[in-house]
């Protein structure tokens, strides 16, 4: 639970980053003066206090984004100044880059190469993207009413928008969210995950030196069950877009049904299959499937988790597989070298010992890893794992674990592997490795997912939309549709000649 402290700030050297709430671009208190701590992932030891955003926070917060949305953002500013804003905070971001990555390095335990080439960098892109794209997506003109009348579509802003964040991803989540919807004209209210709100914070300070007018992105940490619960039941706030669980996924969306019937975007989670037929280059297929992965342990949402091999490389692809995970550069996060870092939490890692110990007891054979790294010093790591010869019937199998295990099982047909692919209540990625072209066709169109890759794996850019099928989400993030998901189409009927007589 909360404790009470006062607001205080937290060094890192030169950076300084009030953990405190933000709203209105001024630093407060939270209205109770309670607290949460975090914890280090490598050390297993604490690490700071944050306040604690109470519901009457975000009752300010709203009122803020509301008086902001109807006067300094929204319809009231030319998108070309908003894009201008979003490019300085790009900026800003990347002269920034060394203090970004050591603060998200700390909080999630990445190592900091990986954050400063992957997460940041994609996170600037994003931003230079969405300001690029401000003033560029339109309605329509609908000219099929002779000289009637004159139709034309107009794409508004939302509105005040609810944004809640996941902890693996920190600052690209922040981006993937914030950059659309300020680009859209919505004015935010932002809940970091309680375990990582560090950048989340430090990107308060950067957005109001870009120009960002107060009240236009507010930033409240809190626990899900308080803080956001909060903006889901909110009563003026008009959409709430959320990255996580399944489950969190469905308290919001009763939430959001339950109150005022605001929109929803939902991100969630993942069992992701890789599909290798007897055709690939099963070296570079599992150079792949590795990234798909061990890539931050094996903790983003859609990592390739399933793999699927015919039957004729089965035997050489897991062993190829193997060499790839007892390369994987596991180290702390402030090394450079490192690309494997520890799971977030002791509860996260207890979990996905949990989910070894169930696959093992189940029948499946670990190949390599299933148990703590032996260095880990009191920090999270569990070592890349790779369980082989399961069956659709694990729960390794059919559950998201959301860490460095990979299942892996053979198959004899295209059928049979689609079969297997698409048996999952998730639909959030996929990937087929084959030199077969017309296989590529075939199998990329059966497949049940929102991504899928071809000979490749994780890759994402700005402009390409990112969104899942079945219980994986509802509405895509990234390229024109990320925006799209933070404005409301208006229909504008201009009468030219119609008359109306009555009674009718």
């Amino acid at each position: 639970m909360p404790t009470h402290a006062k607001l205080r700030v937290f060094s890192l050297g030169e950076v300084e980053v009030p953990v405190g709430i933000f709203i209105n671009n001024e630093w407060v208190e939270a209205s109770s003066s309670e607290t949460f701590s975090t914890t280090n992932p490598a050390t297993g030891e604490k690490s700071l206090d944050f306040a604690h955003a109470s519901k009457e926070d975000v009752d300010k917060a709203v009122k803020a984004a509301r008086k902001a949305f109807k006067t300094t953002w929204g319809n009231n500013i030319q998108a070309t100044k908003r894009a201008a804003v979003l490019f300085k905070l790009a900026d800003l971001m990347e002269r920034d880059t060394e203090r970004l990555a050591a603060l998200e390095s700390i909080t999630t335990g990445k190592g900091i190469r990986m954050v400063r080439t992957t997460e940041l960098a994609d996170s600037i892109a994003c931003l230079r993207y969405y300001a690029g794209l401000a003033d560029k997506l339109h309605g329509q003109t609908i000219t099929s009413f002779g000289k009637e009348k004159f139709v034309y579509t107009v794409h508004q802003p939302i509105g005040v928008c609810g944004q809640i964040i996941p902890w693996n991803d920190p600052i690209m989540m922040w981006a993937w969210k914030v950059a659309p919807a300020l680009a859209a004209g919505c004015t935010l209210v932002l809940k970091p995950s309680e375990l990582t709100p560090l950048t989340a914070l430090l990107m308060c300070d950067l957005a109001k030196e870009a120009g960002i007018p107060a009240g236009v992105l507010n930033t409240l940490p809190g626990f899900g069950s308080t803080t956001g619960d909060a903006i889901a039941r909110h009563m003026n706030i008009d959409k709430v877009a959320f990255t996580g669980s399944v489950v969190t996924g469905r308290r919001i969306s009763i939430a959001a049904a339950e109150s005022n019937l605001k929109k929803v975007n939902l991100e969630l989670g993942g069992k992701s299959p890789i599909l290798v037929f007897d055709s690939a280059d099963v070296e570079e297929a599992a150079n792949w499937t590795a990234l798909a992965i061990w890539f931050n342990s094996g903790q983003y949402c859609c990592a390739g988790s399933r793999v699927y091999i015919q039957e004729g490389v089965y035997e050489k692809f897991i062993t190829a597989l193997k060499q790839r995970a007892e390369a994987c550069a596991i180290g702390q996060p402030h090394d450079e070298k490192t690309s494997f870092g520890p799971l977030i939490c002791e509860t996260q890692r207890d979990k996905v010992l949990n989910y070894i110990v169930s696959g093992k007891e189940a029948g499946a054979r670990v190949v390599t890893g299933g148990e703590k790294w032996p260095q880990s010093n009191g920090g999270f790591w569990i070592e890349p794992t790779i369980l082989a010869d399961t069956t659709p019937d694990m729960r390794v199998v059919k559950e998201e674990i959301f860490g460095p295990v990979i299942v892996a099982a053979p198959f004899s047909t295209e059928e049979q592997a689609v079969e297997l692919a698409n048996d999952t209540t998730y639909g959030l990625a996929a990937a087929v490795f084959t030199n077969d072209t017309r296989q590529v066709a075939r199998v990329t169109s059966a497949l049940d997912a929102g991504t899928v890759w071809c000979n490749q794996y994780a890759f994402v850019h700005p402009s390409v939309p990112f969104g899942g099928f079945k219980q994986s989400g509802t509405g895509p993030e990234l390229g024109t549709y990320g925006m799209e998901a933070y404005m409301q189409v208006k229909a504008v009927h201009q009468n030219l000649t119609q008359r109306m007589k009555w009674p009718m």
